[in-house]
């Protein structure tokens, strides 16, 4: 895919993205793919899925009691628990505000590894790594911010939640399913949004602006991005996904060229249909 190219241009010191289609056909892929990156919050769809995993194997049900008095694990998951950003203390009541919190997914973590017996890092290895060849992939401390990947990695794990064979496709579309419709909160780089619709660990695009995806992409879109300047989306509409990696923060610089490079992206994944 040519508009993979873009990523030459941006002001990054290493950068590498691919595509991969619902089929699990890669379409392209530009830079060095087998670089491990620092992934930040995109560690969280990783730690998501290792948590519908222990769902589905009945080691936790998300309506459970998790994190403060009165949430559960599909509140840790969604961002509604009430817990702050990165601090273990409660400022809301859990399901009433859309409160972005690493705490949430690290008292997530610390839930899972309790129930299970198996320290979460090693979880997510057992439930999601291992079983997708995700060889370069480590959780390597907190399931919010510490993951460490690889396109190529990446690349399998995209194609596993648009194709599932590790969760039932019903929970994997309940992940990408708005909970708790209509709570306002803020997307971390992108300020205020109202709604702020977020799934079960995946962001979900609808309507919000500004965005870190693309003009032309779904509303149906999710996925999630990194302070290390990372995202990962997928577009159901497009019937692909797209990844890219970079080792330079998050700032001004990425949301001036991501949107219109998923932009070209998508056109590009349009003229090729």
């Amino acid at each position: 895919m040519q508009s993979l190219a873009m990523i030459e241009n941006w002001p990054v010191p290493t950068a590498a993205a691919a595509v991969v289609t619902s089929d699990g056909a890669l379409l392209g892929t530009h830079g060095p793919t087998a670089h491990r990156f620092p992934l930040a919050s995109v560690t969280k769809p990783l730690a998501a899925y290792a948590a519908l995993v222990a769902y589905e194997e009945g080691a936790v049900e998300l309506d459970e009691p998790a994190g403060p008095e009165g949430s559960t694990v599909r509140h840790l998951l969604a961002h509604t628990s009430g817990l702050a950003f990165d601090e273990h203390r409660v400022t809301a009541p859990p399901g009433t505000r859309r409160l972005y919190s690493n705490a949430g997914f690290e008292v997530l973590g610390d839930h899972i590894a309790k129930a299970t017996e198996i320290p979460f890092p090693e979880y997510v290895r057992q439930a999601v790594l291992e079983p997708l060849g995700m060889t370069s992939t480590a959780l390597e401390g907190s399931p919010a911010k510490d993951g460490v990947s690889t396109v190529d990695d990446l690349v399998r794990f995209a194609a596993e939640v648009q194709a599932p064979r590790l969760l039932d496709p019903r929970t994997v579309l309940e992940a990408q399913t708005v909970v708790h419709p209509g709570l306002k909160g803020v997307l971390p780089g992108y300020g205020h949004q109202n709604p702020n619709d977020w799934g079960l660990g995946f962001e979900i695009r609808d309507s919000k602006s500004p965005h870190w995806t693309g003009l032309s992409s779904s509303p149906a879109t999710f996925g999630h991005f990194g302070q290390s300047g990372t995202f990962l989306w997928i577009d159901p509409a497009a019937g692909a996904a797209c990844v890219a990696l970079t080792d330079r923060a998050f700032g001004p610089w990425a949301a001036e060229v991501w949107t219109p490079f998923t932009d070209a992206v998508l056109a590009e994944l349009g003229t090729s249909r």
